[in-house]
């Protein structure tokens, strides 16, 4: 049964797909390259993507030529993965209880997954547990201290005067850093771990980034929702000014993400 944490991540996420498509996916896209590379993934690759969100994992693995299963916990975002990417098997499913057997993926990969789950060890197990022996995962979430790609969003809010807002929080945390996220995948069962930092820089156009609030996307956009139609748009008016200052000289924002990359094997 899903705790707080859990049935707040459902809140926040339905019916954002649309939202989210236009605004924070391409920022995840930016960790895609090296996520495959790490897994390995190639020609006939029976692979697993969880949390796939648009597809944007799968496309990337079905062009390298891998078989793929995509799972996402949000209907809207299962029905876009599904239409861009017809070459994947696309279903709705939640961790920490997968629908598949036992060993049946060569590899599996959640970008972006593991931060969004009540219970990271017992995901990461289940994770495990549909991996064939020797099979690999490869896992990103988002640096605790060095990514600095939303802090736009929060010095906006804070100049607008918007008050704190308490949001759940997981259970039990770890360390957002190689050392730490490495410590979870031993936790859940995996060998031979490995972490490291992944950087880019994020190039996007202004008002798509402001889309991802504005539609409601994670707890920024929580926040942002919850606030009078005068305080969003006095929100909105510290964003436009600040990301005026910040533009580059085609007018897109260039915004410095950092994530974290682990691999394993089981």
């Amino acid at each position: 049964m899903a705790g707080e944490f859990d049935a707040h991540e459902r809140r926040v996420w339905a019916g954002k797909a649309e939202a989210y498509d236009r605004s924070f996916a391409a920022l995840c896209a930016g960790a895609v390259p090296a996520l495959l590379a790490a897994a390995a993934i190639g020609p006939d690759t029976v692979l697993l993507d969880v949390g796939t969100g648009p597809g944007t994992v799968a496309a990337a693995a079905v062009a390298l030529g891998a078989e793929v299963t995509a799972v996402d916990a949000e209907p809207g975002m299962v029905a876009l993965a599904a239409a861009r990417v017809p070459g994947a098997e696309v279903r709705r499913a939640l961790l920490p209880e997968l629908p598949f057997e036992d060993a049946a993926f060569d590899t599996v990969v959640g970008n972006f997954v593991v931060n969004h789950v009540e219970d990271p060890v017992a995901a990461l197990a289940e994770l495990r547990r549909v991996v064939r022996p020797g099979g690999r995962v490869a896992v990103t979430i988002w640096h605790g201290t060095a990514n600095r790609s939303m802090d736009l969003f929060g010095q906006a809010l804070a100049v607008a005067g918007v008050e704190r807002m308490e949001l759940p929080t997981l259970p039990v945390d770890f360390p957002r850093t190689a050392e730490g996220f490495a410590g979870v995948l031993a936790a859940a069962g995996w060998s031979e771990v490995e972490a490291r930092d992944v950087a880019w820089t994020h190039r996007v156009d202004p008002e798509d980034w402001w889309a991802g609030p504005a539609g409601g996307v994670a707890n920024v956009g929580l926040v942002v929702g919850s606030q009078s139609p005068a305080m969003r748009a006095r929100i909105k008016e510290e964003y436009d000014r600040l990301a005026g200052e910040r533009t580059a000289g085609d007018g897109l924002l260039e915004l410095p993400a950092v994530a974290l990359l682990a691999t394993a094997r089981r």
